[in-house]
């Protein structure tokens, strides 16, 4: 069991002008953006797939799978690559941010519970917020932004 004043490491995101965070531990690297290679019968916020040293790694853009306005890709575009678990164990994605921000050191004792109406998101994919002295941070929770049967689309084609 985490104490309340365990500190667990977030790094920080823009998407569409808001700031988001995914656990620290989750992330292999941060890539700048790169096209990748469309993958047929997809959702559509499933960009394609990057070959990353021998590995094919579904690319999925947030601002569509959380149904935000869609922008140009730009120079500060990044490409978070993430290692999520689920049923069936782990597994590499990455995901699309218009920039990266910063680490943030958040004691466990001031992450808020998911808000249950008015967010911009389904909440199904936050675990959470933090309020910091200059920006409110939705914490995403990564091993559910894809599901187990999504994960198995992707492996077999």
């Amino acid at each position: 069991m985490t104490s309340k004043t365990h500190i667990e490491q977030f790094l920080t995101f823009e998407l569409a002008g808001e700031s988001y965070g995914v656990e620290i531990l989750k992330v292999q690297e941060i890539r700048g953006w790169e096209p990748v290679r469309e993958i047929p019968n997809t959702p559509g916020y499933i960009k394609g797939a990057l070959n990353l040293r021998g590995s094919i790694v579904p690319i999925i853009d947030l601002r569509d799978r959380f149904g935000m306005e869609q922008t140009e890709y730009s120079p500060v575009t990044v490409v978070i690559v993430l290692c999520v678990d689920n049923a069936t164990g782990s597994h590499v994605m990455g995901i699309v941010a218009d920039a990266v921000s910063d680490v943030l050191d958040i004691k466990v004792a001031e992450i808020k519970d998911s808000p249950k109406l008015g967010s911009k998101i389904d909440t199904r994919y936050m675990c959470g917020m933090y309020v910091g002295e200059k920006q409110m941070v939705m914490l995403l929770d990564v091993d559910k932004l894809l599901d187990v049967e999504e994960f198995d689309e992707i492996s077999e084609l």
